[in-house]
């Protein structure tokens, strides 16, 4: 991973740069997508994953995982901060009955309960000291029997970020194609570790890995003692 220096005293917002990166990114977004991900194996990972009944989609970027939850959700939500994503992903989703909801998943409150909780590509957007609640935020959200299922990548993936050293969370640097820099959360985890993690958190979990680049998960909320 390579690396750059960012200042240790700068107090940074992260999750206001997280999504004013991915507001900046919004029209480039599927192109850049494509080039990162190896969106066929995924997708035939996805069609051995539980999802059904209501779902919620968390981080729903520009659709392109919506429109594959879709047909096996009785009813769909997706959740993103940025409206500039989000404009383009009704557009992906028109004709459907896909409840879209605006909000930054760090102070949002859900006001239901779903079947199936999807993100793929957020968790490692999630910094270490928010990790706690955000799972907590996940057993709020999924009805009793419900499980949390996500895709993200592994450690493999350090090879091609710039790691910005000395920030106070996980941070890469980004580049768009106009050549403006972003920063955003990065936390590459091990289907080992993650593992192990969730557990102490209160979840029982199967996770593995996919590719070299890839992991996929199921999570589901053990009984409190």
């Amino acid at each position: 991973m390579h690396g750059t220096r960012e200042s240790h005293g700068e107090a940074a917002d992260w999750s206001e740069r997280q999504i004013a990166y991915y507001r900046a990114r919004a029209t480039e977004y599927d192109t850049t997508y494509a080039d990162r991900m190896h969106m066929p194996l995924l997708t035939k990972i996805l069609d051995e994953l539980p999802i059904s009944g209501d779902v919620l989609e968390l981080a729903c970027g520009t659709g392109q995982w919506t429109q594959l939850l879709s047909n096996r959700a009785s009813t769909l939500t997706a959740l993103d901060a940025a409206p500039e994503m989000l404009d383009v992903a009704r557009g992906r989703m028109r004709g459907t009955a896909t409840r879209f909801i605006e909000s930054d998943i760090f102070s949002w409150e859900p006001d239901r309960q779903y079947d199936t909780v999807f993100f793929a590509f957020w968790l490692s957007h999630v910094p270490p000291a928010e990790l706690a609640a955000f799972w907590d935020l996940l057993r709020r959200a999924l009805a009793p029997g419900g499980c949390a299922v996500f895709l993200d990548d592994s450690h493999a993936k350090a090879e091609i970020e710039e790691l910005v050293v000395q920030a106070q969370v996980p941070t890469v640097r980004r580049r768009l194609s106009d050549g403006s820099q972003h920063l955003a959360v990065k936390v590459l985890h091990d289907a080992a570790g993650l593992t192990r993690r969730l557990y102490d958190l209160g979840w029982e979990s199967h996770i593995e890995q996919v590719d070299p680049y890839h992991f996929g998960g199921i999570a589901r909320p053990r009984e409190r003692a």
